[in-house]
């Protein structure tokens, strides 16, 4: 007798990733900042594809992001104005800005993290390690699948 559910279609699980997604996302306050206000999904891949990258261009950016750049320089706008980004001319190309992170903006990304982390343990801590290893080969080939796709850039497969 086989006790193992069927395996769900690609678009069972992704609905149910989905669902699961959003879970997470009210567990830990998705990009809740008391002194800046939300930050957006958008805004928040924007402070990550530079913080692995210290000093891309807005060009390139909106190519990793696959956006348009005035979206983008709309986006780097809202960060500037609340202390996260930084933007700097080139000293060798004068009409190229490149982008860095703040120190607030670093603190920022850090206390994302480590919230993320407590509520995740918290969560984590009531599931049985049969589950909790369960979990875990998911993610891993998940994240493999992730990587693995035409256009998807390092810092998505990194933070997936």
């Amino acid at each position: 007798m086989n006790l193992r559910p069927a395996s769900p279609s690609p678009s069972e699980a992704a609905l149910r990733a989905s669902g699961i997604v959003e879970l997470l996302e009210v567990l830990w306050g998705f990009g809740r900042d008391l002194s800046t206000g939300p930050i957006s999904p958008s805004q928040l891949r924007v402070l990550l594809a530079v913080e692995g990258t210290q000093g891309i261009n807005q060009r390139s950016l909106a190519e990793v992001l696959d956006s348009s750049p005035p979206s983008v320089s709309r986006l780097c706008d809202r960060l500037q104005a609340v202390g996260f980004l930084q933007r700097r001319v080139n000293p060798e190309r004068r009409r190229e800005v490149e982008l860095y992170l703040t120190e607030h903006g670093r603190v920022f990304l850090e206390r994302q993290r480590e919230q993320r982390e407590r509520e995740l343990t918290a969560v984590l801590a009531t599931m049985t390690p049969a589950h909790r290893a369960a979990l875990m080969t998911g993610l891993t080939a998940f994240q493999a699948a992730a990587a693995g796709r035409e256009g998807a850039s390092e810092s998505v497969a990194r933070t997936a």
